[in-house]
């Protein structure tokens, strides 16, 4: 009874859900891949986008860590961490595909910038550009260096997480030339925002519990790490909701507000599920409203063809085929703007918190309340 105790209860607490990529809890990835990145300490996310072995750039003691499987939102979710996880092709091209209204079906290319610091690179854009196909080059803090705001007298200093920038053939010399001796200019651009997770506490006890474990047990460390759950779970806390909120909110609505120049396609807000899920409180729970295109509404905006979006997606709980990454799963896609998200934070929700689910203002309430202790006559 005491050892099922104890083992329900380290099944409750936060652990690491992805170690390099691969699953480690609730699941276990299994196979030479996994192994292979774990022992390697590659990122499979950023050697699938450079197109060479790239290891992990988290410091040591955060090294290898992905997402976090925590229970905050009260069913067991996964926190993504580090916004290297969502490298993945598929929901890349969604969004890009969805800022610049490009139909899904019709061929593009999307590389990050300093794919075009050799030739091969600059010849893969070349025949992209000249084939029929369109071409975007995008800007990331390991991947080429965000693209930032500077502070002014009036403004704040600002960077994007992601800035894509749609590449063109032209006869005149734009902003990139010399592939080739042929000249490239630069279209609009779109700017992507990924929120990450802060969370309390460290994770280097877990880190250094399955660091330990691989190295004992590199046969057969799966199924070590299956039957011993508390490594990838050892002094690991959960996330810091409130704070995800209030660190992206402002930030975002200026963003929304930013992009909305004629050098600009929009932005788009990638939001984990269980980030989506711990603003419903923020945002007072908006409605949602689908469209006839599949995507959605919030409160009463039927804007039919919205340049900011918000994508909610989620990471499968099981392994991927044949030992890969789990693969990422989108869930909404929200068309919206920064004066109805600020409605929803700002209107919707004070006053849904001051009623209190209830007709009268439930701080008026509470202070008659409290003044009955005192005033036993009061009404």
């Amino acid at each position: 009874m005491r050892r099922t105790s104890q083992l329900a209860r380290v099944a409750s607490r936060p652990h690491i859900a992805e170690w390099f990529g691969h699953r480690i809890f609730p699941a276990v990835s299994s196979g030479g891949t996994a192994i292979d990145d774990q022992q390697s300490e590659r990122c499979p996310f950023l050697t699938q986008t450079l197109k060479h072995s790239t290891p992990c750039v988290k410091a040591a003691n955060s090294r290898g860590v992905c997402t976090i499987s925590a229970s905050s939102n009260g069913p067991r979710q996964d926190w993504l961490v580090c916004p290297y996880r969502a490298l993945d092709d598929g929901l890349l091209a969604d969004m890009v595909c969805r800022l610049y209204g490009i139909p899904p079906l019709d061929p593009v290319l999307i590389r990050p910038v300093v794919a075009l610091a050799d030739d091969a690179g600059q010849r893969e854009v070349l025949d992209a550009l000249h084939g029929g196909r369109r071409a975007f080059v995008y800007f990331q803090d390991k991947l080429g260096g965000e693209i930032s705001l500077s502070k002014t007298g009036a403004s704040p200093e600002l960077s994007f997480d992601i800035t894509v920038a749609e590449l063109l053939p032209g006869d005149q010399a734009g902003l990139l030339t010399g592939f080739n001796n042929r000249a490239v200019t630069v279209g609009k651009y779109g700017v992507i925002e990924l929120q990450t997770t802060d969370t309390h506490g460290s994770y280097s006890h877990a880190v250094r519990a399955l660091t330990s474990a691989l190295d004992l047990h590199p046969e057969n460390f799966s199924e070590q790490v299956a039957a011993n759950p508390e490594w990838a779970g050892r002094k690991i806390e959960g996330p810091n909701i409130s704070n995800v909120f209030k660190r992206t909110f402002y930030q975002i609505a200026f963003k929304f507000q930013v992009t909305k120049r004629e050098t600009s396609v929009g932005c788009v807000l990638a939001l984990p599920q269980p980030v989506w899920d711990s603003w419903q409180p923020f945002l007072g729970a908006p409605e949602l409203h689908e469209q006839p295109d599949g995507t959605w509404r919030l409160l009463d905006d039927q804007t039919s063809q919205p340049s900011d979006w918000i994508y909610v997606f989620d990471i499968d709980t099981q392994p991927g085929a044949g030992g890969a990454p789990a693969p990422i799963r989108v869930s909404l896609v929200i068309g919206t703007d920064a004066a109805t998200l600020s409605r929803a934070a700002f209107e919707v929700a004070p006053a849904k918190a001051v009623a209190n689910g209830g007709e009268y203002d439930a701080v008026a309430e509470a202070i008659t309340r409290r003044l009955g202790r005192y005033l036993p006559e009061i009404s």
